[in-house]
């Protein structure tokens, strides 16, 4: 993916999330400068096996786990500097280095004990499927000009107006909601107080430190989290999360220009899946479906909730490498259905008796597709020390080249296993 002409590359899901990004910033990180978070928060969960260990990271970058590299939270995301700290905390007590490494957004907002409580009381929250980590309450302070940022941590006159504000806001949504929850705002600055001593040294204008990397020629990595289709503009709206998570808004959540971006790597896994309510045209039934969600241990890494799985969406995928300008793909998962005799690929929807072959916007149009597929056969043989193209059976072969002729971008990656070296680079 690096190279003279290529040196800002964007990773991005092009599903609904879980699709081994993780996995695929952990590789690219070990020829960049910088790993670079642009949006979401504690709700995602990337996880990294590196053999003998594994690690999920929430809102750290995964470049973390490799010496040298320089990693930063942008401001698009939602900080939850408690877990932050824990998060530290853990890869210090698993001997990864983190002194100096690691900078925040000092415009960064954060997401405090109220959105929290706001979130596990929402009726909405629980109907959208949302992981109740205060996320959505955090992007609502940040868009109604209420939210605390990292930056207010300096100023404790106007941290209190703000946390009072916010607070207020609170309260009146937990009363609507029924919940008989407090919100003490001097304990809320008192946490705040005990987190900025921690917080602020790693405090910086990150757009402008990014900035600076890219005019002195460095390698840098932009990870986003969760999925394509969890956009708040383009996904599956309501059944969304809170952010912008498509190549778009890379740049809004670092502060570069888009046109500092080089190339777009989105990663799908070889099937599909999603956590929670909302859509999934191909889902499987039983008992097919237990059999991949226990092939490919699909349970959040965040929440531990059961993801529904179903077959490859090429619709889904090709509308994602449209919004995201996809330059390469990544398949993850390849070998969770190697035992599988036979697999689908959904190349249409039927809509009221009409065919399309594009992803729709309209919520209850999707409600009512009759998936059209095209049947492979399966390879029935373990591809999990695969290393290269034609390590890989005949059958998976055709399998990827029709994905890549359906979806219109290239694939570059190939992952048959959860450690860093079960990867095939094309």
């Amino acid at each position: 993916m690096f190279g003279p002409d290529s040196r800002v590359v964007v990773v991005v899901g092009a599903q609904w999330g879980d699709e081994g990004k993780g996995k695929l910033v952990d590789v690219l990180a070990e020829r960049a400068d910088w790993v670079v978070r642009y949006q979401g928060g504690a709700n995602a969960g990337h996880t990294v096996d590196l053999g003998d260990r594994s690690f999920v990271l929430h809102q750290i970058p995964s470049g973390i786990l490799h010496p040298g590299v320089r990693c930063a939270i942008g401001n698009g995301v939602v900080l939850d500097p408690d877990t932050l700290f824990d998060e530290i905390d853990g890869l210090v007590k698993a001997g990864i280095d983190v002194e100096g490494r690691l900078y925040v957004s000092e415009r960064a907002h954060l997401v405090l004990p109220y959105h929290k409580q706001v979130d596990g009381a929402s009726a909405s929250s629980k109907a959208i499927g949302t992981t109740g980590r205060g996320i959505g309450p955090a992007y609502e302070d940040k868009i109604a000009r209420r939210g605390v940022r990292v930056l207010d941590l300096r100023h404790p006159e106007r941290l209190r107006e703000v946390v009072e504000k916010g607070a207020e806001n609170a309260r009146a949504r937990l009363a609507r909601n029924g919940s008989e929850l407090t919100i003490d705002v001097d304990a809320v600055l008192a946490l705040l107080e005990r987190l900025a001593t921690r917080l602020l040294p790693l405090a910086e204008d990150v757009g402008l430190m990014v900035h600076r990397a890219i005019k002195a020629d460095a390698t840098v990595l932009l990870e986003g989290a969760q999925g394509s289709l969890l956009d708040i503009d383009h996904g599956t709206y309501p059944y969304v999360t809170s952010s912008n998570t498509t190549a778009g808004g890379a740049a809004v959540g670092i502060g570069i220009g888009p046109g500092a971006i080089d190339n777009v790597l989105g990663v799908v896994k070889a099937y599909t899946t999603r956590v929670g309510n909302g859509p999934l045209p191909t889902e499987l039934d039983e008992p097919l479906q237990t059999q991949v969600r226990t092939l490919g241990n699909e349970f959040g890494a965040t929440t531990g909730r059961p993801r529904r799985c179903g077959w490859f969406d090429a619709l889904v995928v090709k509308y994602a490498t449209r919004v995201n300008g996809l330059s390469d793909l990544a398949v993850t998962k390849l070998d969770v259905l190697d035992t599988l005799p036979r697999l689908g690929v959904c190349v249409g929807y039927e809509i009221d008796g009409h065919l399309h072959d594009e992803f729709p916007s309209d919520l209850l149009a999707l409600e009512k597709v009759v998936p059209k597929y095209e049947w492979f056969e399966g390879w029935q043989r373990s591809t999990a020390g695969a290393r290269a193209l034609a390590d890989l059976p005949r059958e998976a072969r055709a399998y990827l080249d029709r994905i890549e002729q359906l979806v219109e971008a290239p694939i570059t990656y190939v992952s048959v296993g959860t450690r860093r070296d079960q990867i095939i680079g094309l």
